[in-house]
């Protein structure tokens, strides 16, 4: 697996490493004043009850070569960070395949974003030309 591979070649202290997912689990696993073992009892999947292993999770946030997540193991991680997934998808995309999530000064705007699926295209469109009647399209913006 590319992803694997390219992780496990550099170094923990490599500048160029991507790390935007480790370091948003440790992040907030310090936010909630948890350990690995306390976390790690939290990480399990709602629908399909995969867990996360206390040693995965350690060894991500030390930087050792891991495995990437899948989407099980996203939605357990998102369990126990109590986040959305789509800030776990966000940041793992970031990390391990190099996708870097809508770059925007706020959360909001990327929540919209992942709404606009759900919205049926007639009425895309007319959201996107109320927008450009509010914040005028600049050249070159499709």
């Amino acid at each position: 697996m590319a992803a694997y591979e390219d992780q496990s070649t550099r170094g923990p202290m490599d500048p160029e490493r991507r790390q935007q997912f480790a370091d948003l689990i440790r992040r907030r696993r310090s936010e909630l004043n948890q350990g690995l073992t306390a976390f790690s009892a939290k990480a399990v999947d709602p629908i399909s009850g995969v867990k996360v292993s206390r040693g995965w999770i350690h060894r991500l946030e030390t930087g050792e070569p891991i495995t990437p997540p899948v989407v099980e193991e996203l939605r357990a991680l998102a369990t126990a960070c109590e986040y959305p997934l789509e800030t776990l998808q966000d940041a793992a995309g970031a990390q391990f395949h190099g996708v870097d999530a809508l770059a925007s000064g706020s959360s909001e705007a990327r929540a919209y974003v992942h709404k606009l699926d759900r919205i049926p295209v007639d009425q895309r469109e007319r959201l996107l030309r109320l927008i450009d009647t509010l914040v005028p399209p600049e050249e070159g913006d499709l």
